[in-house]
């Protein structure tokens, strides 16, 4: 990333600075309500694949808007569209042309498709992420490393994303067991419940019935926590490059955990048209707006501390995938909480448990750091 620079109030640099966010957050916001007003007056929102592949397109609008502002308007130098050939300028064209195909892809799916052609869109979007995925891959050979670097698009140490994925992990493991210990929901027969889906959709369950529950969960657990947030990479990556790449870049001239914070508050509001839908929280409209704007603001202080000691934005929306993966599998296969505002997790009581996390997080000593 970018270093952090002092901005005086009133000058024209200051002026500058602020058009920057004004622009990015303007554009941002209206695209994406636009999207989700879109998705409200077609599919709306349930587990379909029009709507499954709208929520997805929805999560690379904020990357997508950044890396054209600065292609296009701000002009910034490594990623303007008037200079040379570059592979840094090769890997923004193709995210701008892969943001573009699956947003498209979404509204598509929502106004002229009928079910089996939305899930054949669907499998298509999925092809195209894993060739994303490889240039990704492929990118880090390429692009020469004092760009990469500059921009946040070196992967960084690995020993980032371990520490960093089993403190989520563990995280959200023990506010399940707080969910358990408390009697706020119920325990989940994951096998049981993956073989009806299974069965249900005409997939054979050989394999699933000679693992016991424990190989299953220990499988699952897996997946969730490293193989399936990595193929959601160019997703992720969606909204990471946008909040933590560009903008949490700019704001934190403001000061690291006031800039940080304020990444977090607008996040959260960015959520609120799929969220009065019913995403996260169900049956509340507006306290889950409220909760899901908390929610934002502490997790935003964990990736975004992940990003100022990785400087990857790889990092951040690697933990995303993590983050979200994890929490759905112990939420859905392992212990069901009963209500999602009364309840460890997203809910009020987990939101208190990581406002203490969170609170140990700011004393280190990164935060102070010039």
């Amino acid at each position: 990333m970018g270093e952090t620079v002092g901005v005086r109030p009133g000058t024209a640099v200051d002026g500058v600075w602020r058009r920057r966010v004004l622009s990015f957050v303007l554009a941002t916001f209206g695209l994406t309500y636009a999207y989700n007003l879109l998705m409200f007056l077609t599919v709306g929102y349930g587990a379909t694949p029009a709507a499954g592949l709208m929520l997805q397109a929805m999560m690379l609008i904020p990357a997508w808007v950044a890396l054209l502002l600065q292609v296009f308007v701000f002009r910034d130098g490594d990623f303007d569209w008037r200079g040379g050939f570059s592979w840094l300028r090769a890997f923004v064209y193709l995210f701008l042309l892969y943001g573009l195909i699956y947003l498209a892809a979404g509204a598509l799916a929502a106004v002229a498709l009928d079910a089996p052609a939305q899930a054949m869109v669907m499998s298509a979007t999925q092809f195209v992420t894993l060739v994303m995925l490889g240039v990704i891959i492929v990118s880090q050979f390429l692009i020469a490393r004092p760009e990469r670097e500059r921009w946040g698009l070196a992967f960084g140490p690995f020993k980032w994303y371990v520490l960093f994925t089993v403190f989520l992990a563990a995280l959200y493991g023990a506010m399940t067991w707080l969910n358990s210990v408390f009697h706020l929901g119920e325990a989940v027969d994951a096998k049981a419940l993956i073989g009806e889906l299974a069965r249900a959709a005409g997939q054979s369950t050989t394999g699933l019935e000679d693992m016991s529950n424990l190989q299953f969960l220990l499988i699952m657990g897996v997946q969730s926590a490293v193989l399936t947030p990595l193929i959601a990479l160019p997703i992720t990556f969606g909204e990471e490059f946008g909040w933590r790449g560009f903008l949490q870049r700019e704001l934190v001239r403001l000061g690291k955990i006031r800039g940080v914070a304020l990444v977090g508050f607008i996040w959260g509001l960015w959520h609120a048209p799929v969220i009065a839908m019913g995403h996260n929280y169900p049956g509340y409209p507006v306290a889950g707006i409220f909760l899901m704007t908390v929610y934002c603001v502490l997790l935003g202080f964990i990736l975004g501390l992940a990003v100022m000691k990785s400087k990857s934005v790889w990092l951040a929306a690697y933990l995303h995938g993590v983050n979200n993966q994890v929490l759905s599998f112990l939420s859905m296969l392992v212990y069901k909480p009963g209500d999602p505002v009364f309840s460890f997790g997203i809910g009020l009581y987990g939101l208190a448990t990581m406002a203490l996390v969170v609170g140990l997080l700011l004393l280190d000593r990164t935060w102070r750091e010039t």
